[in-house]
């Protein structure tokens, strides 16, 4: 069975006894097994064409004989560690779990993302870039953005692991609400959206990634849950209403929330520089998921985290000015694949 979306190919052979019974000599003893082995053949392939290509392929060749509808799945986050053996969850329905290898031929652990998924920073975008407000409206996002700075700074202080957390809690919404209320959009109107709604919710997803990533680093204590909770459920409703008033308000507010957490992450990386944050081994998420040499560091996430919320300032502050200039933002192809 051959099944293809987009630039997503998968192919999927099964040893059923009418497959088996086509096949005669070498060829059903050497590929398909033998007796009642039942045989699973699964190949993943995708690629982009942002920084570089983004291949990932796998094959998965699984023996054991599945009985009364049970399918096995791994607890957790990914595989079950030390030979504990893995549960079995009765599946009505025959959804297959595919099991997926890294290019070494390891077990892929993460179920959150696939190695399709991942990619390489690029370090060489212009940090330094800043929108000038001039407009009203530019002026009220800037200063907006500037007075909710202030009550972090005094709170995290120069914790900038746990600021981080913080900062990744907020930075996830704007692209969540954006694609959320362009997917409702594009519905009533019957209309594309040009990329815009896969671009925004790809954006959401990788400050997600940041977040999973510095939960490794900063082990949250339960007032900064608390806070949390508070800050995130006041900036969704306000960030929800600020983007049914205006997009293009909105969208500069998230680009200047932006140019405010690379300067947070500049500052974080001047700490571990001059050795006031240990410069401990990057964790397992952050190496799979940015594709980092195994020997990385705190610092060299702390790097490629930063390079990401300046594609997310470009990115954001390019869907104002399509607004500013009387457009939609279906009117220009979205930067899908710009981190």
């Amino acid at each position: 069975m051959i099944m293809s979306r987009g630039t997503t190919t998968v192919v999927r052979l099964f040893s059923t006894a009418a497959v088996t019974g086509s096949l005669t000599g070498p060829m059903r003893t050497g590929f398909m097994g033998t007796g009642s082995e039942k045989a699973v053949a699964t190949w993943w392939m995708k690629s982009y064409s942002v920084v570089g290509a983004r291949n990932a392929s796998t094959i998965t060749l699984g023996d054991k004989e599945q009985h009364d509808n049970k399918e096995t799945v791994a607890s957790g986050g990914g595989a079950a560690a030390g030979g504990e053996k893995e549960k079995e969850v009765v599946s009505y329905w025959g959804v297959p779990q595919s099991k997926v290898v890294k290019e070494d031929g390891t077990q892929w652990k993460w179920n959150c993302f696939r190695p399709w998924e991942t990619y390489q920073a690029d370090l060489s975008i212009d940090l330094k870039k800043h929108h000038v407000p001039k407009t009203f409206l530019d002026k009220f996002a800037y200063w907006t953005v500037k007075s909710l700075r202030l009550p972090t700074d005094i709170f995290f202080q120069r914790r900038y692991g746990c600021r981080a957390m913080m900062l990744e809690t907020v930075a996830a919404v704007p692209g969540m609400v954006g694609g959320m209320l362009l997917h409702c959009k594009s519905l009533r109107r019957f209309e594309h959206s040009g990329g815009w709604i896969k671009a925004l919710l790809e954006e959401a997803e990788n400050e997600r990634m940041h977040l999973m990533t510095f939960m490794e680093v900063a082990k949250p204590k339960w007032y900064e849950r608390a806070l949390v909770f508070t800050v995130q459920g006041i900036f969704f409703n306000a960030y929800f209403l600020a983007y049914l008033a205006s997009p293009k308000l909105a969208h500069r507010i998230t680009g200047y929330l932006e140019e405010e957490a690379i300067h947070s992450y500049t500052e974080f990386l001047k700490e571990l520089d001059k050795g006031n944050i240990e410069n401990v081994k990057a964790p397992a998420i952050a190496i799979d998921y940015w594709r980092l040499p195994a020997d990385s560091t705190l610092r060299d996430v702390v790097m490629v985290v930063r390079a990401d919320e300046a594609h997310h300032r470009d990115v954001n502050h390019f869907a104002s000015d399509i607004h500013y200039q009387g457009l939609e933002l279906k009117d220009s192809p979205a930067p899908i694949g710009y981190h």
